[in-house]
């Protein structure tokens, strides 16, 4: 049999590096989050229909889980295709350390000193568990100010387990690496099964908080990744994928059913398994869709006005702050302005939050976030130097 030089619609297709629109959306996913925490603590929740809806917006996690999914598995989808290298086990984990963890301990650390409510009930297992993130799997040790990195102890989760995923795809590469598509969609259909399994967990912890419960979301943004960097066959269904209107008009319709008891009950009432089950897929449809336009469409595109604007950009950059900061600064906008919590007020206490955690992200960003990770780029840049220095002078 004679091989066939590939042809130009067998090309695979360069990913850019850099999406602007991502750092934008990521921006409105952590402001996301920021407004149903508000929502729930001044009762708006509870608002008949609107309420819903706004409590819903904690699909904006799905949305970051999404985004981490299609930029830390890109690099994998594009080796496979010979399309560059995926960093070593080693410079990824300290990459994501320095990106996730100083700022991190900075906030753990005032909340669990500075914040009443949560000094109070402080003890060494809380410290531990905060410190270590492993809120999800050491009973009672979510406190006020901290109740949101439960989220960020399921992200931690995923960076380690990611490169043996990536191993277990090892295999795939050159032109069985179309193969990796529906490998990739089967975990994360296979994973909406695992609320349904009786997993022995601590009083007070339940699985579906862990890891496997919330691959789906994390799926969505891999199965991105892995179309990004596919070859032209592929070219219709990027077409459709990267259709702004058609995409986010589907990720409309599952948040709309996300918000009724189809996607869980309302407040803190833990799901059924079925529930669970639909709120995971309709995460990971919503995650999908409004990252597919961004990451698929054609490279000659215009801008995206709102999310590329400097505004979003920097809100965008601020999203780590925002997120890790935003409860804490909730928790003393109730008795620095003197308002009830749970007794309305959620505009003023929108307001307020976003008004005071902003240039606290900001500036956690610039003083800590930011310099962190300049310093470990430079340490890797002058390892790689010594590197190649002593290669050649072998």
């Amino acid at each position: 049999m004679i091989a066939t030089a590939p042809t130009t619609t067998d090309a695979p297709v360069r990913p850019r590096a850099f999406l602007p629109a991502l750092e934008g959306m990521r921006g409105m996913a952590a402001l996301g989050v920021l407004v149903t925490h508000v929502a729930f603590q001044t009762a708006t929740t509870g608002v008949p229909v609107l309420g819903k809806m706004l409590e819903r917006f904690d699909m904006a996690v799905a949305v970051f889980f999404a985004l981490s999914g299609f930029l830390l598995w890109r690099p994998h989808a594009a080796a496979a295709r010979g399309l560059g290298t995926a960093p070593g086990v080693g410079r990824y984990l300290r990459h994501r350390a320095a990106r996730i963890l100083p700022a991190y301990w900075v906030v753990v650390c005032v909340v669990l000193v500075l914040l009443p409510s949560a000094a109070d009930t402080a003890g060494f297992r809380v410290w531990l568990s905060n410190l270590a993130l492993l809120q999800v799997f050491i009973p009672l040790t979510l406190t006020d100010g901290l109740t949101q990195m439960w989220s960020l102890s399921v992200e931690v989760a995923f960076y380690l387990v990611l490169p043996l995923l990536a191993f277990a795809l090892s295999g795939l590469r050159g032109s069985a690496a179309r193969a990796r598509i529906p490998a990739v969609l089967a975990l994360g259909l296979i994973s909406l099964s695992w609320n349904f399994l009786p997993v022995p967990t601590p009083d007070a912890i339940h699985a579906d908080n862990w890891l496997p419960g919330y691959l789906p979301w994390f799926a969505g943004g891999m199965l991105l990744a892995e179309l990004a960097v596919d070859s032209r066959p592929l070219s219709k269904l990027r077409r459709i994928a990267g259709n702004q209107w058609l995409m986010w008009s589907v990720a409309l319709v599952a948040f709309l059913v996300s918000a009724t008891n189809f996607g869980g009950p309302a407040g803190l009432t833990r799901a059924e398994p079925w529930q669970y089950a639909a709120k995971m897929g309709l995460g990971a449809l919503i995650g999908f869709t409004l990252l597919a336009p961004l990451i698929l469409r054609d490279s000659a595109a215009a801008p995206h006005r709102w999310l590329e604007s400097p505004v979003c950009q920097a809100i965008g950059r601020w999203s780590y702050g925002i997120f890790i900061w935003h409860l804490a600064v909730l928790s003393i906008v109730f008795p620095v302005f003197g308002i009830v919590p749970f007794s309305g007020d959620f505009l003023l206490v929108l307001t307020l939050t976003i008004a005071i955690t902003l240039p606290i992200s900001a500036a956690s960003y610039a003083l800590i976030e930011e310099p962190v990770r300049r310093y470990v780029r430079r340490r890797d840049q002058a390892a790689a130097a010594r590197k190649a220095e002593l290669a050649a002078q072998q």
